[in-house]
């Protein structure tokens, strides 16, 4: 649920829809925030019906936003809306599984066959470290699944899928690479198995553990694990889909859907002021000892980019920041954090295809982040 899958989506579909109106929240006229909502505005003319942010500097927060909430309207994307997050759970995830190792419960060096016997071909081999830093080389099971634009996708969208049938269409294949460890492929199959052994060390599934440890104690209010309910609640930008209908592909609405595909992957809602205090909670040190935030940070493959559950990259100017991105299809979102706590920002759009808008969020993330 990453880039690869927004290319695919945006190079097999051609779309006109309609050109979409701007609208700002409030902000201080300063030179900054009026460039931050330029850059905002270029993301949705780069290929989104709707976009809005958050983003937190000296000069206090600002929230934007542009485009329209619902196609064919003039209503402004909600300021404090709520979206799918995609692949950001995958930090929640591991973060669950990190305070069970600081527990005690749990050991990166444990290996799958531990806790899920029988689960994985090779689950002796294959560690919790390289579930959570994606070296495992296990198949990833979104690319046994029928894609937008093409109907069996949309034969699904009602759909509850567990775990359990998922891992098994990811081992149905060969492993990406061998041995485990030896280098990194981005895989969600790593994240429905952490998901499983949440809930064998602990009794409960993970995303109680998740509303326990982390959403309730932070009081992130947008914040939901919704599991099998097909709902936002709430205020919220609609997302769409491309779909073939008599022949011709039309953007449909795709709010609503069974969010259980995506799993410990990627099933998690939440609002851009509620990952941004996450985030912040989380790399300030208020959820994890330094030794397991320093293990979320380091690649784990020389020269990667990927920790224990976190991205790392270098902005334009130079500033490392830690965070991550997420796409669950109608909705895309990019959550980071300078090293040295000073800038933060999240976005969130809904895409139309038709376009790649990645270089336009890569611009506004690099303003948000380094002024």
């Amino acid at each position: 649920m990453k880039r690869a899958l927004r290319a695919l989506l945006t190079a097999t579909t051609a779309l006109a829809v309609l050109a979409a109106p701007t609208a700002a929240a409030a902000a201080p006229e300063k030179a900054d925030r009026a460039a931050l909502q330029k850059r905002l505005d270029d993301v949705v003319a780069a290929g989104a019906v709707g976009a809005l942010a958050e983003v937190r500097d000296e000069h206090g927060v600002w929230r934007g936003t542009s485009g329209v909430a619902e196609l064919g309207t003039t209503r402004a994307v909600p300021v404090q809306g709520r979206f799918r997050a995609g692949s950001i759970t995958k930090t929640f995830v591991a973060t669950v599984a990190l305070q069970l190792v600081d527990e005690g419960r749990l050991r990166l060096d444990d290996p799958v066959e531990t806790w899920l016997p029988g689960v994985l071909p090779d689950g002796h081999r294959i560690t919790v470290r390289q579930l959570l830093n994606h070296t495992s080389g296990l198949y990833d099971y979104l690319h046994t699944l029928p894609l937008p634009p093409t109907p069996e996708f949309l034969d699904n969208r009602w759909r509850t899928w567990s775990a359990t049938e998922l891992v098994q269409r990811a081992v149905a294949n060969p492993p990406t690479f061998e041995p485990p460890g030896s280098a990194y492929a981005y895989s969600n199959t790593d994240y429905l198995l952490l998901g499983q052994i949440i809930e064998k060390v602990t009794g409960r599934p993970y995303g109680e553990e998740i509303e326990r440890r982390i959403i309730r104690p932070l009081r992130l209010r947008g914040t939901s694990v919704p599991g099998t309910s097909p709902l936002i609640r709430g205020p919220r930008p609609h997302g769409y889909v491309p779909a073939l209908q008599d022949g011709e592909t039309h953007l449909l609405d795709y709010t609503q859907m069974n969010p259980s595909v995506m799993g410990a992957g990627g099933e998690m809602i939440s609002t851009t002021a509620d990952l941004n205090r996450f985030f912040a909670a989380l790399l300030g040190g208020r959820l994890l000892p330094a030794y397991l935030l320093d293990g979320m940070k380091t690649p784990g493959v020389e020269g990667g980019t990927y920790g224990l559950g976190l991205f790392l990259r270098d902005t334009s100017c130079g500033v490392r920041v830690y965070g991550n991105d997420g796409d669950a299809l109608a909705y895309q979102s990019w959550s980071y954090f300078t090293e040295d706590g000073r800038h933060q920002v999240t976005v969130a759009l809904t895409p139309d295809f038709r376009g790649d808008p990645d270089d336009a969020v890569d611009a506004f993330l690099d303003k948000a982040l380094c002024g």
